[in-house]
């Protein structure tokens, strides 16, 4: 019997889930392991606290393992790919195959068909499988080039706003939550705050720009507006190249959704879609948000079947 591995490393925790070829033996989720997030040493503590935990509720060792799937962000960047490469390889059996969390997010919703797969979370990216079955991707570069809809873009132009708000003698609810968050007294402070390097979690004020805008700040509003309309325009860059490369001119491939921000902050998802549907009136989106986990242990599975 064969035991497959599957690992969605974000930028904030790590799900790992265990399975056989039928069916999902246990899961467990631990803070990240992703070195470009946070310091090797809080990553490997997180690691071996996953696979332990894991070991333990399935009665499965990880010496047992037959493959692994790791999906994560930053998969061309040897921080962390180098090091996943060499502590699962320390501590998992079998094979390992490593490749980025979006692409996972991509298996889950379609399985190696044609479509779209928006991610909006800490950070953003947006993936399509084209009928062929190679991968074209747009965004995804880092918070300082890219990440539009992403929880950090969303906490940093909030920031703008709120300066630009004041510059315009402008009132907006966002001043006091945000003190408050970074513990300060005045938006003054805000200025030394927001350009510290290194910089804060700007995505950590995201719930706060959310909350603002359900009790009708304008500012809050318009912040998620824009940042909806950025993610909208790389998924319709993406849909462009499916279409393209298709040929059939009334075609248009489903969308699916990921990441937090995509499952919890309606005014984004809403406005994506909105976006998309003014390009693409008959597009469908897929209910719910994906799992991307089951993406990497369709992967996994997969891997296996073609041997």
């Amino acid at each position: 019997m064969g035991f497959y591995l599957a690992v969605d490393v974000g930028g904030t925790k790590t799900t790992f889930v265990l399975a056989d070829k039928h069916a999902e033996l246990g899961r467990i989720t631990t803070g990240t392991i992703k070195r470009m997030r946070t310091d090797a040493e809080s990553a490997e503590q997180n690691l071996l606290e996953g696979l332990s935990a894991l070991a333990t509720e399935t009665g499965v060792r990880m010496e047992a393992i037959t493959r692994t799937c790791i999906g994560t962000a930053g998969n061309t960047v040897p921080l962390v790919t180098d090091w996943l490469r060499e502590q699962f390889g320390r501590r998992v059996g079998g094979e390992l195959v490593l490749v980025g969390d979006v692409e996972i997010a991509l298996d889950a919703a379609f399985f190696g068909a044609p479509g779209v797969l928006l991610m909006a979370g800490t950070g953003s990216n947006v993936a399509g499988r084209l009928p062929n079955g190679s991968l074209t991707t747009a965004g995804g570069y880092g918070p300082v080039l890219a990440d539009q809809g992403s929880g950090h873009r969303i906490g940093l132009q909030a920031l703008r706003a709120l300066f630009l708000a004041v510059d315009e003698g402008k009132e907006t609810l966002l001043a006091a939550p945000i003190l408050a968050a970074w513990q300060l007294h005045e938006v003054v402070e805000l200025v030394a705050a927001g350009n510290r390097i290194p910089p804060p979690d700007f995505s950590k004020l995201s719930r706060i720009v959310v909350d603002c805008a359900e009790q009708g700040d304008a500012v809050a509003k318009e912040v998620l507006h824009r940042e909806a309309e950025d993610l909208a325009y790389i998924g319709k860059l993406v849909i462009d190249r499916l279409r393209a490369a298709d040929g059939r001119v009334e075609w248009v491939p489903d969308v699916a959704f990921t990441g937090s921000i995509l499952e919890h902050v309606v005014p984004m998802r809403e406005g994506v879609l909105a976006a998309l549907r003014r390009d693409f009136p008959t597009i469908k989106d897929l209910p719910g948000v994906m799992d991307p986990v089951m993406g990497a242990l369709w992967r996994a599975r997969l891997e296996s079947s073609l041997q």
